[in-house]
């Protein structure tokens, strides 16, 4: 069965749900109405953009280019974990550049070669863009999380970390609290999706596929071996950014150093 396209008043017609939440948002005045429209709108013109210039990606299909714009992927990912969990990209960009291209280029071709098994080159567009997309975008927030839990509250109970110091712990000790916090909050959100996938939701990659002509054996097989992709990857981003990031952001002394953060 061809799947169904989607005409431009039946994208019309979807853009009129925006108005449940922006008329809720009005009525408690939350003032994000502004903010929702800007995002939607942002969201809509890169997504056409993006999807005229895959098209072109898809049929060049020229394994340096596909590198290029995935290493591009990974930049612009960089520079969203840096600015949303407020820390001092001065500091940050290399450990957290070296750490997401050496993670996620690691799992891309793991992938590839282990799972999927490619006839041809293992940096085929289709699966270097939509899978290392899938695997990096749905491990962003998580370290975001995690990254900015762990650096803000060392920041936040810096006397706690110098006190335990002072009593002969050593750095890593005397920081595990604030690292185990971190690994809690990061993860527990993608714990909490895999436990429940297939009953309370139906993942977008296996909805995709099945709505694709997909038989839905083939898309479930498939959300696995991603889910367990997006939670290995997630947990390799977040340790090794903290660990590349470690020496950077204390001193020889072992003090954290003031400006790690910018808020």
């Amino acid at each position: 069965m061809d799947i169904i396209d989607l005409s431009l008043s039946s994208l019309l017609m979807g853009g009129l749900l925006l108005l449940a939440p922006i008329l809720v948002m009005s009525f408690f005045k939350l003032g994000l109405s502004k903010s929702l429209v800007i995002s939607a709108l942002r969201m809509s013109v890169q997504l056409v953009l993006i999807g005229v210039f895959l098209k072109y990606l898809f049929e060049w299909n020229n394994a340096w280019i596909n590198i290029l714009w995935f290493l591009l992927m990974i930049l612009v990912a960089t520079f969203t974990i840096g600015g949303r969990s407020k820390l001092n990209m001065k500091i940050f960009f290399a450990p957290l550049l070296v750490s997401f291209v050496v993670v996620n280029i690691s799992i891309l071709l793991y992938f590839n070669f282990f799972i999927v098994k490619i006839d041809g080159s293992v940096f085929d567009a289709r699966y270097v863009i939509t899978i290392g997309g899938m695997v990096l975008g749905n491990s962003l927030q998580a370290n975001i999380i995690g990254l900015g839990s762990f650096y803000q509250s060392a920041k936040k109970e810096e006397n706690l970390y110098l006190y335990k110091l002072s009593l002969g712990a050593t750095k890593f000790e005397a920081l595990r609290p604030f690292l185990k916090n971190s690994f809690i909050s990061a993860i527990n959100p993608t714990i909490a999706s895999m436990a429940t996938m297939g009953i309370v939701s139906l993942p977008g990659m296996m909805t995709g596929q099945i709505l694709g002509g997909s038989l839905p054996v083939v898309a479930i097989k498939y959300q696995i071996v991603i889910m367990i992709g997006i939670i290995a990857n997630t947990v390799l981003c977040l340790i090794s950014a903290l660990l590349l990031s470690y020496n950077r952001a204390f001193s020889h002394t072992g003090k954290l150093k003031n400006d790690i953060t910018t808020g």
